[in-house]
């Protein structure tokens, strides 16, 4: 089935969000803030902080509020040694030492940026490698005569691309000779001008910045399939239209301007589906649902027939669900931006046939996925594994901050608890000090549960203490927050 796709460009002052409809669907999100943009692409002048033999690792300070992670496998500098593993990474950096690095991996939660000394610079068909001498193609070009025939297309013009190494990107099987030669000379340049100014900062200073948002769209997100890009700000549009004139010329004419008084994401449904896509709880057409849950060491995806009882047998009813939640999984992990490991608990399914297909499914509907994804086999308790490459923060870290209240456990203290915590404070308090009275302050469902269902236990330990105890809602307090105060 033949693709519409759609992007659609949201500028305000304080931050650019994107969004990639495919027939219609929003698949992706992306969004950039003014006061927090994202880091990877980004090529600092870094400080190796600490070397640290026992993680093969150091800490590079780059200017960031934490000091970022360069693992050896990510030293351009650590050859092979004879056994055939990497060298030490005591053997190739010292503490002190100063270093060109990139960032491949945005902070996130409380570990720093990764980063790697193997520079990459991308372009509309090329990425660049001024530390390789490579050339290698995009795997998603199959044919091994097209990949011939566009690595003798590089190799054909320019001297300078025998020293440095290059990745041809998909987009480049349209691409001309005179193209492609634009592209070396425009990332021979900016190789040029990052040389030049490291030479000049401080340790801790960023040397080149990736492109933004808005531009980053017509460098990576156009393909064949594009029908339109909708931009609801004037002078991004200009600035959009001018750049893909010099770059991308294939796209001028797709780039419109939106004049329209209803917001963009409101016009095309976009607002509801971000708001979707912070729920655990995704339902899917046939009366299943999906259960989404994101920790620090993986993300969970639980499939549940739900109201969906099918037409024929049990067997036939899992089986639909399963298909129809493979390609919710795929839509989900793409529109959250869910990377890492994935965990997928299928509804158990008896017929081995109907387990290949599901998996097919997934695969299948994972190929449009930009980030690279890895799928294990149903395993013997009914679970597939699958990786899914994390460069930047998902949906929810971006949008989301840790509940005061739970502190991301998910949940909070029943009020019943809590109220039996105040009984035990009470005691505390009244054999501790000399108390006239004690005054309770704590949430409203609190207070209500003290005076109403549990005022005969309250009672019996006024009895008890021989303390009068009096009760204070406060507002601003959550369930879990109380305080009893010596009067």
């Amino acid at each position: 089935m033949s693709i519409s796709k759609e992007i659609l460009v949201n500028i305000t002052p304080q931050e650019t969000r994107v969004a990639i409809l495919e027939n219609g669907m929003v698949h992706e999100i992306y969004i950039e803030r003014s006061r927090s943009k994202g880091l990877v692409g980004n090529i600092y002048k870094g400080r190796v902080a600490r070397v640290l033999p026992g993680m093969e690792a150091a800490f590079v300070e780059i200017g960031l509020e934490r000091a970022a992670f360069l693992h050896v496998s990510d030293v351009a500098q650590a050859r092979q040694n004879g056994n055939g593993g990497t060298q030490h990474i005591s053997q190739v950096l010292r503490e002190g030492q100063e270093l060109l690095v990139q960032v491949i991996k945005d902070p996130l939660g409380t570990k720093g940026a990764r980063l790697t000394t193997n520079i990459t610079i991308p372009s509309r068909y090329l990425v660049f490698m001024p530390n390789s001498d490579n050339v290698g193609v995009s795997s998603r070009i199959d044919s091994e005569e097209e990949r011939e025939r566009l690595r003798n297309m590089l190799l054909s013009h320019d001297e300078r691309v025998e020293d440095t190494g290059y990745i041809i990107r998909t987009a480049a099987e349209v691409a001309t000779t005179e193209s492609i030669a634009s592209d070396v000379s425009y990332l021979n340049r900016v190789w040029d001008a990052v040389n030049f100014k490291a030479k000049d900062v401080t340790p801790g200073s960023v040397v080149h910045k990736d492109l933004p948002l808005c531009l980053r769209v017509l460098r990576d997100m156009v393909d064949e399939d594009l029908e339109k890009i909708r931009v609801d700000s004037r002078e991004t549009y200009s600035i959009m239209k001018e750049f893909a004139q010099t770059y991308v010329p294939e796209v001028t004419d797709v780039i419109e301007h939106y004049p329209g008084e209803r917001p963009i994401f409101d016009l095309h449904g976009v607002e509801d589906e971000i708001q979707k896509g912070l729920e655990r709880k995704v339902l899917l057409k046939s009366g299943g649902h999906l259960i989404l849950d994101q920790t620090e060491a993986m993300t969970t995806i639980d499939v549940n027939t739900g109201a969906f009882v099918g037409n024929r047998n049990l067997e036939e009813t899992i089986f639909k669900t399963n298909l129809e939640a493979a390609q919710a999984i795929a839509r989900q992990l793409r529109l959250r931006n869910l990377g890492g490991i994935v965990i997928l608990d299928l509804i158990d399914m008896a017929e081995e046939e109907h387990k290949r297909q599901v998996m097919r499914a997934l695969e299948k509907a994972l190929e449009k996925d930009h980030a690279r994804t890895q799928v294990c086999e149903v395993s013997t308790l009914g679970l597939v594994e699958m990786t899914r490459k994390r460069t930047r923060e998902s949906l929810e870290h971006v949008l989301c901050t840790v509940c005061p209240t739970c502190e991301g456990r998910g949940t909070v203290k029943s009020a019943e608890t809590v109220c039996y915590e105040i009984f035990r404070e009470i005691l505390r308090e009244a054999r501790q000090f000399d108390a006239k009275e004690l005054l309770v302050l704590a949430s409203q469902d609190v207070v209500d549960l003290l005076v109403d269902e549990e005022s005969g236990s309250l009672a019996e330990l006024e009895d008890f203490i021989a303390i009068p105890i009096k009760f204070q809602v406060e507002a601003m307090f959550t369930q879990e927050q109380y305080d009893v105060v010596i009067m």
